[in-house]
């Protein structure tokens, strides 16, 4: 019997869910280098086997090295995973493109719109790279990545119009810890991971406020229904929001100490500016730059997204945390669906 080589996969860049990722497909069996931007990152990942700028408590796989040349992590490889920020990922992708090769599948796992186009995170690498997008996979779903390091267990959605291609990407990141199912629903999935990170900043504000657990279970419910309204107007199927890309995801990011979202939010909730609770979060929040590209893409689509207006409002000082609260629960009765 014929032995193949493992599966190579290219991971950029080493923050905490790249780093989650990038052991996932080492357990499933591909030899994986991560690029890092910080010669120390690298360091650490290829002497000691942790990452020691997000999980330095951690080991790592020995399959998993790391880089900071992008050509050389990319070269060979099957898969490329992008988890980087979203309004930096066409710029970063730009650079490395070049580098990609003719057969690599490209994974995102941005879960963010790009503020200048409105564009998901597969529209614009399929725009930056020219690749067709069969090749380009999602993965998203409720993962918060300390949980995925200690190998609890998790599931997700990997997306793509090309099924073949889904399924590559699942068994190359199937282990006894980490579940993936499979979808054609790209657009579902992306919304899903994008919108949940704004509905998490008003759960995390209503939390810091103290307006209890009704208020965070009106906010999660509400704006799921608010999620699945502009998915829906463009082109996603409902059933997608009510899974692990949607529903899944939003509870995690939602009610999760974990969630930086949620933690953000909560900032803002104890009354910090934006600039303060982003210096005390450390870490990329998607939904405090997206927030407003969702509401545009509401706008375009004429859907009604009041807790994302609010959030957005709130964002941009044109409201206080009082107004938001008021704002929100001012909303004239109606029929629920």
């Amino acid at each position: 019997m014929t032995q193949h080589p493992p599966a190579r996969a290219a991971v950029f860049s080493a923050g905490s869910w790249g780093t989650a990722v990038a052991k996932i497909m080492a357990d499933a069996g591909a030899d994986v280098i991560v690029h890092a931007r910080r010669s120390e990152i690298a360091d650490g990942i290829n002497t000691r086997h942790r990452n020691p700028g997000y999980f330095p408590d951690v080991e790592l796989p020995t399959s998993l090295t790391a880089t900071t040349d992008p050509s050389a992590a990319l070269d060979g490889a099957h898969y490329l995973v992008l988890s980087v920020p979203a309004q930096s990922l066409r710029t970063s992708l730009a650079a490395w493109a070049p580098h990609i090769g003719s057969g690599t599948v490209i994974v995102s796992l941005m879960k963010g719109i790009e503020q200048d186009t409105g564009k998901r995170a597969s529209e614009v690498i399929t725009e930056v790279t020219g690749l067709s997008a069969s090749r380009v996979a999602v993965l998203s779903g409720p993962n918060l990545a300390r949980e995925i390091m200690a190998g609890l267990p998790a599931a997700a959605t990997v997306a793509c119009p090309d099924a073949d291609t889904a399924r590559r990407v699942q068994q190359a990141s199937h282990t006894p810890y980490f579940r993936p199912y499979t979808s054609a629903d790209v657009v579902g999935c992306e919304l899903g991971g994008a919108v949940k990170n704004v509905i998490a900043l008003a759960v995390g504000i209503a939390a810091g406020m103290g307006l209890g657990d009704n208020a965070a279970a009106l906010l999660i419910t509400r704006g799921l229904a608010e999620t699945t309204r502009l998915a829906t107007a463009m082109g996603a199927r409902p059933a997608t929001l009510s899974g692990l890309a949607g529903l899944g995801d939003l509870v995690a990011t939602c009610t999760s100490p974990l969630s930086r979202n949620r933690t953000f939010g909560t900032h803002l909730g104890h009354g910090l500016s934006v600039e303060q609770a982003a210096a005390a979060t450390r870490q990329t929040t998607e939904g405090v730059k997206s927030a407003e590209a969702v509401l545009a893409l509401a706008r375009a689509h004429d859907v009604e997204m009041p807790i994302a207006e609010v959030i957005s409002d709130l964002l941009h000082g044109k409201v206080t945390l009082d107004q938001a609260a008021t704002a929100l629960m001012q909303r004239p009765p109606k029929p629920e669906s």
